[in-house]
């Protein structure tokens, strides 16, 4: 490929120059599609001129170059995050170069958009990640060429924090702050009422921050926070109501009744709204409240009382005032009795699976509602879940017992059973042991790896309260999904144990392993699994499977076996060695070196048809060989049998059918195992080539060949056939297939019933001059809930049938028959109370159809149906 720059783009059409003007545009032309002659038919002698003047000359055999980088993308690009960055590159050479994109400086962008050798890249959503070093390599087998550029991706500013409408009490401070994100980063302005605020007097604009002190009224208003870098710009508003108030208990009064247990404590809040902070005081009754060992008043108006008794009961009062006013709200304080725990949980120790029941019983104030509530090492259960282990005892109020269902180990630790009202609670605990199987083993290490045995060693796990009574290893090889027990050394792994071995492994197989702790609770879960080992390599120590063969072609002896799985093998390096001999002859030996191999074919040309070889196999590796397999018995190819069938002899035996019967063949003249028969057969007129064909299945030395044309006359062949072929064909004979027989079903079929049979009569079916004559009569019957047809061959044109019980109906079949064969059938349908009936067949030479007219006889005659063509 060849690629020219240029200002305009000239072309000769219609004997005038064309002209098309890009500037800067790059035309790119395979080199096998641009030629420059001085022959007039090939280019106008002005536009060949043009073309040398202003063109790059391509040769008519280029010679091969290294690739050359001609267009670049910049050397630094800067995008927006979330836009889409594109990268160009183009390059000459011979032969023409191929692209590859990658990312310098980490891993190309899963992204990227570009085709294989494509000369655009393309960066979609652009991200921060998205930053680094690209680079266009163009290469060929003469060399390469590589460009590297910069793409720094940035962002217009957008809020990380902004402010919210804030209502500031006067005289106090306020602080709002706005965080902005953007490349570059954005720098922060603010304004109060469109207008910019500076840092003077009582305000301190520092950046992100805004710091008003001491506020005034006239500082309300709408403040804006201003971020913006060269791609945008973004606000933030909020508005700031400065407060004055005279104190007011309106909205947040003092709470007119303030429940309190005895010997416990209770806090009272005082929080009236009032701008300027008010100063905040507590009276009881006309007693100014001050602090002391029982009684404290925060600096923020809040009264606790502490270790309360029946004498604390009374009216409390909070006393509000600023400069705007004053303001008080009173409340009154009821000490009730205090809530204890009358009957605490026991501790427990159950077995995993096993019921509990911990009690907790409790005293409290009579005019205040209880509850109980339960939690496990320290987690507050969920008691309203009926699917769950945990349900509380339906009882007295004073009553919290705790069911827990199913106990397992998870559920053991420390429970606490919480009473409380509403102005106190009192806990109590107890710790529950639940008893089960072990847990994991751990640290299960691999050791001492031989060929077909491994140490195991591991640390105890927690024996979950009960002492642990034996070890089981299981294991699997890594063709297997499923662990199985492991034979180990000792046989019963004792539960002080911490190692082991295992016996009975394969050689240079996978293998990870697993230890169960067990108690008399039962198995515990399995410990981790181990790394994966790989057994030692060992010599084979079985025998392929499957020896067999037989077939192929002449002068072949084809041997088959299964291939050795995987688990077999033993070691590397493997394959098997194939014996075969005649006998009393001596073995020869053949490798096949491969493990996938199934199927060895040996070529003599002395070979004999159907000869016996005694063949044997074993398997080998780099460690050594295997033993022989059982001797087996296998034949060369078969070739085809050398002599056809005599004696042959077709008989006709109606219209369309025809029996072959021939002398069978002696298997000595087989070439192998005799496996049948094939007869062919064809018309007088036609070729035997195109000759029909069918094989018996086994060597009966008769057949019977159906499906053919009547009054037809066929030649017939027979050849006998094995697994190489068949063999050549006996002498032909002719056969002539019978007439067929009348198209037509018996008609003027009538019955009449009589108690319990019927008489069917019917008319005679003349044959016509191409039919064969009427020998008799078929007729199938059944009664109604009767599956198979029952059969009568009359010569007569009648006949006396039984009638079924309880007003059952028989279905009759009549045909004719005759050396060509059957007839259509007539059907009909006769019950019990049908009286005399009659099918007159007003077309005879059609089968019946809905031209039929049926004759009544009788006063109880039904349903008579009428089939034809059956």
């Amino acid at each position: 490929m060849h690629i020219c720059e240029f200002d305009a783009f000239h072309w000769p059409r219609n004997s005038r120059l064309a002209q098309r003007r890009r500037k800067k545009d790059l035309y790119v032309f395979p080199t096998s599609m641009v030629e420059l002659h001085n022959s007039a038919t090939a280019v106008m002698p002005s536009a060949l001129n043009w073309l040398r003047n202003n063109l790059c000359f391509i040769p008519a055999s280029p010679r091969k170059s290294t690739p050359s980088i001609k267009v670049r993308f910049p050397a630094e690009t800067y995008a927006l995050a979330g836009h889409t960055a594109q990268l160009e590159c183009f390059a000459y050479g011979n032969p023409i170069p191929k692209l590859r994109w990658r990312k310098a400086d980490g891993l190309m962008p899963s992204k990227a958009g570009f085709s294989v050798g494509g000369p655009t890249l393309t960066l979609p959503d652009l991200s921060f990640d998205d930053e680094g070093i690209y680079e266009c390599e163009a290469y060929n087998s003469e060399g390469s060429d590589t460009y590297q550029g910069r793409i720094n991706v940035q962002a217009q500013p957008e809020w990380l924090q902004v402010m919210s409408d804030s209502e500031v009490e006067i005289s106090s401070e306020l602080h709002w702050s706005c965080v902005a994100a953007g490349k570059p980063r954005p720098s922060i302005r603010w304004l109060r009422n469109g207008q910019p605020i500076s840092t003077q007097d009582r305000v301190e604009v520092n950046g992100a921050h805004l710091k008003i002190s001491n506020l005034a009224l006239e500082d309300s208003g709408m403040y804006q926070c201003v971020a913006e870098n060269k791609h945008g710009t973004v606000y933030s508003t909020a508005e700031l109501r400065v407060q004055v108030q005279a104190p007011d208990f309106r909205l947040n009064p003092v709470r007119r009744l303030i429940p309190a247990a005895r010997g416990g404590q209770v806090m009272i809040e005082c929080r009236p709204r009032a701008a300027p902070k008010p100063s905040l005081f507590w009276s009881r009754g006309t007693e100014l409240l001050t602090n002391s060992s029982r009684v404290t008043v925060t600096p923020d108006g809040i009264l606790w009382i502490h270790n309360i008794s029946r004498a604390d009961e009374g009216k409390y009062t909070c006393f509000a005032e600023n400069y705007l006013g004053k303001a008080n709200s009173t409340g009154h304080l009821s000490v009730r009795d205090a809530t204890k725990i009358t009957l605490a949980p026991s501790n427990a120790d159950i077995n995993q699976g096993e019921n509990v029941t911990l009690q907790c019983h409790a005293s409290h104030d009579p005019t205040m509602d209880l509850t109980f509530t339960w939690a496990l090492n320290g987690v507050l259960l969920d008691l309203e879940n009926s699917a769950g282990p945990y349900h509380r005892v339906e009882g007295k109020e004073n009553i919290g017992d705790l069911l827990t269902v199913n106990a397992q180990l998870s559920q053991a630790g420390m429970y606490t059973c919480t009473a409380q009202t509403v102005v106190d609670s009192a806990s109590a605990s107890a710790k529950l042991v639940v008893r089960g199987p072990p847990g994991p083993p751990g640290g299960l290490l691999v050791k001492n790896v031989a060929e077909t045995s491994v140490e195991l060693r591991w640390s105890r796990g927690y024996d979950n309260h009960s002492p642990i009574g034996k070890y089981v290893i299981m294991g699997r090889s890594t063709l297997s999904s499923e662990w199985k027990k492991m034979r180990t050394d000792p046989v019963n792994i004792e539960g002080n144990a911490e190692s082991s071995r295992v016996m009975g492994l394969m050689p240079w197989m996978d293998y990870e392993f697993q230890v169960i702790a067990s108690n008399i609770l039962g198995s515990g879960e399995p410990s981790m699994p181990s790394h994966i080992i790989r057994t030692q390599q060992a010599a084979p120590t079985v025998a392929p499977s499957g020896l067999g063969g037989g077939g192929g072609d002449r002068h072949e002896l084809i041997v088959t076996w299964t291939p050795m799985a995987r688990e077999y093998q033993n070691g590397d390096g493997f394959g098997y060695i194939l014996a075969f001999r005649k006998k009393d002859t001596s073995w020869t030996e053949v490798r096949i070196p491969h493990v996938e191999s199934s199927r060895y074919v040996y070529y003599n040309d002395s070979l004999t048809p159907y000869s016996p070889f005694e063949v044997k196999i074993k398997a080998y590796n780099r460690r050594g060989e295997g033993p022989f397999s059982q001797i087996a018995v296998v034949h060369s190819a078969e070739e085809e049998p050398t002599v056809g069938p005599l004696n042959i002899n077709a008989t006709a035996l109606s219209a369309f059918e025809i029996q072959v019967s021939w002398e069978p063949v002696q298997q000595l003249s087989a070439n192998g195992i005799l496996r049948g028969y094939e007869i062919r057969y064809w018309r007088q007129h036609e070729r035997e080539a195109a000759a029909d064909r069918v094989r018996t299945a086994g060597l009966e030395p008769t057949a019977r060949v159906s499906g053919l044309r009547p009054s037809t006359r066929y030649h017939v062949a027979v050849l006998a056939y094995n697994s190489a072929g068949t063999g050549p064909p006996s002498p032909r004979t002719t056969v002539t297939t019978r007439k067929p027989p009348p198209n037509r079903p018996p008609g003027n079929v009538s019955w009449k019933a009589h108690g319990s049979w019927v008489t069917v009569r019917w008319d005679h079916v003349t044959a016509m001059h191409n039919e064969s004559a009427v020998l008799g009569y078929k007729v199938l019957y059944k009664h109604e809930d009767q599956a198979a047809l029952k059969f009568l061959d009359k010569t007569k044109t009648s006949v006396n049938l039984p009638l079924p019980k309880d007003n059952g109906y028989v279905v009759l079949e009549i045909r004719s028959w005759g050396e060509g064969g059957d007839g259509p059938a007539h059907e009909i349908i006769v019950s019990r109370d049908s009286g005399t009936g009659m099918m007159v067949q007003k077309d005879s030479s059609s089968a019946l159809s809905s031209h039929s007219v049926l004759l009544l006889a009788g006063w109880a005659l039904l349903t008579v149906t009428s089939l034809s063509g059956l």
